[in-house]
């Protein structure tokens, strides 16, 4: 059967199990919107391409499955990068398809002609510029498997626009398949199982590759059989129930008291699927200065790469986790876990104070309350992305989404888009500053447009919170462009845009709010006014230790 390339371009997305696509047109990739809109695959518009990276990335987290964006050439393949590199940060299985100009023009400057490929060579796993429409459907084939095959990440294709215009004959390429990866010599395994039950005060610290390498189940047998506490960096909160007697929360920078207390105080640290980022490692030379260290990880990279571990196991968190509870004897023995109750009990999270305006904590307990247990919240970045893995009580994986490694503001709106998408049945809620939402605010568009129900809650409290906490905390409250001064009226812009908007100066007038939004199957915008002086605590200085942890700070 002969075909254009962009004919065998979306028989290949298919046969990859693709559903849906993020996707904005343009000259280059005419010929392939032009065969999209002749398949069975749901094609979703964003307003930005920003935003389509960021929606493409939040379907992969929810939904599991490689999520997929399609540019046009020059600005539009550019207008990806932070999402592609987001996506790369946090290992979010991403599949980047750009358009370029035909091959004859390029190397001269022509109009809109990037090289894509060098400009995302450092925050791709891999990309592709696809050269002869013969090697069209192996190569997008190829770019799944590498996506989802071992650290999951974003792989970029590259194609000329007169590959996708040529006739070929269309070959199946057939469906991707996840590459495995070798697991350590069993004699690791035997080696981490013994210094595990030798130890009095094991600890887990649990990252993000449990939630996408689907380890929870073995987590939790893991840590139960050997009664061994787990604290999270922010990407693994979802790996156990925030409710679960075992669980301590978040470790690192703002973490729990009681998290950062085990981790201090341990004598053996077990890493599984996370990379003491700075953000948990402040200062590597003291960070769990008592213990021996094992690091389980699928990439080999990460081995050694910020703390000097005294065992590595490369592989799966889910194939690791499986051998070691087999390995480890059942460990009844309650002292540590007592110690550690007894801190958690006299050192509990800062608690809402009330005041004349919405208290973010206050508002997430809410939140949880009038929300199901499988609700997806989604983050943007800052005090409110902080408040969010503080005080929202997860109960099921992946069902907070978030921009960890790169720190993305404007991530949040995009994501909640491609959540929903990913799993249209669930509520899906974005918790964002002003300052975040002012960056992408234009996806409330594409949310509406595309009939995709987000409830949006806007802490907005005039500032850019957390960089405002920074000053006041380390640079004598010299508050340099940190105080906006916007004057949006977020609830005419919500209406402006097709949905629903609310203001809520109180916890009363929030909680009325919600109840409406949750229930209006409409995107709605609540625009809750917050304290400016409102500030995330515990927060560890960066580059220090648990022992320099700061509870709080006095406000002029």
């Amino acid at each position: 059967m002969r075909l254009t390339g962009a004919q065998i371009l979306i028989r290949t997305l298919i046969e990859q199990g693709v559903d849906t696509v993020f996707g904005y047109p343009g000259g280059t990739v005419i010929n392939i919107f032009d065969a999209l809109g002749e398949s069975e695959i749901k094609l979703i518009m964003p307003s930005h391409e920003q935003g389509g990276a960021h929606a493409a990335d939040g379907y992969a987290r929810v939904s599991g499955k490689p999520g997929v964006v399609i540019a046009t050439s020059g600005p539009g393949a550019t207008n990806l990068v932070t999402g592609i590199a987001n996506a790369y940060m946090d290992s979010v299985p991403l599949v980047a398809i750009t358009g370029n100009v035909v091959r004859r023009l390029m190397g001269r400057d022509s109009f809109q002609e990037v090289d894509i490929c060098g400009v995302t060579m450092p925050v791709t796993k891999h990309n592709f510029l696809v050269q002869n429409i013969s090697e069209l459907a192996a190569t997008v084939k190829e770019a799944f498997t590498i996506a989802v095959s071992g650290r999951p990440g974003p792989v970029l294709v590259d194609i000329p626009k007169d590959i996708t215009a040529e006739l070929f004959d269309y070959v199946p390429a057939g469906r991707y398949k996840v590459r495995e990866t070798p697991m350590s010599a069993q004699s690791k395994l035997y080696l981490a199982a013994d210094m595990i039950s030798k130890s009095k005060r094991p600890l887990i610290y649990g990252g993000g590759g449990i939630v996408s390498g689907n380890a929870c189940e073995q987590l939790t047998a893991f840590a139960e059989r050997g009664n061994i506490p787990v604290a999270a960096s922010l990407m693994g909160l979802t790996a156990l129930p925030s409710a679960h007697p075992l669980m301590l929360g978040m470790i690192g920078m703002h973490g729990t008291p009681v998290s950062n207390f085990a981790g201090k105080n341990c004598d053996l640290l077990i890493s599984v699927a996370a990379r003491f980022s700075d953000r948990v490692a402040g200062d590597r030379k003291r960070f769990a200065p008592n213990a021996r260290l094992i690091h389980i990880d699928i990439d080999p990279a990460e081995f050694d790469k910020n703390v000097v571990c005294d065992l590595h196991i490369r592989g799966g968190a889910s194939e690791a986790l499986d051998e070691l509870t087999k390995l480890i004897p059942e460990n009844k023995d309650t002292g540590w876990i007592n110690e550690i109750e007894l801190f958690r009990r006299e050192n509990p999270m800062p608690e809402a104070v009330g005041g004349e305006k919405v208290n973010p904590r206050e508002l997430l307990r809410l939140l949880r309350a009038l929300t199901d247990d499988d609700a997806i919240l989604v983050t943007d970045v800052g005090q409110h992305q902080m408040w969010a893995a503080q005080y929202f009580p997860f109960t099921q994986p992946r069902t907070f989404i978030t921009s960890g490694g790169l720190g993305a503001m404007g991530f949040g709106m995009g994501a909640a888009i491609g959540a929903k998408a990913a799993n249209p049945d669930k509520q899906v809620i974005l918790l964002t500053g002003d300052g975040s939402f002012h960056m992408n605010l234009t996806e409330l568009a594409t949310s509406v447009t595309s009939n995709l129900p987000i409830t949006v809650i806007i802490l907005n409290n005039g500032v850019l919170g957390m960089v405002r906490q920074w000053q006041h905390l380390f640079f004598g409250s010299r508050y340099v462009s940190t105080t906006t001064g916007r004057k949006t009226d977020f609830v005419k812009l919500a209406e402006a845009f097709g949905a629903a908007g609310f203001a809520a100066n109180t916890a009363q007038e929030a909680a009325e709010a919600l109840k409406i939004a949750l229930s209006s199957n409409r995107t709605s915008v609540i625009d809750c006014s917050a304290d400016p002086d409102e500030m995330v605590f515990p927060m560890i200085p960066s580059g220090k230790s648990g022992d320099d942890i700061i509870y709080g700070a006095e406000v002029d």
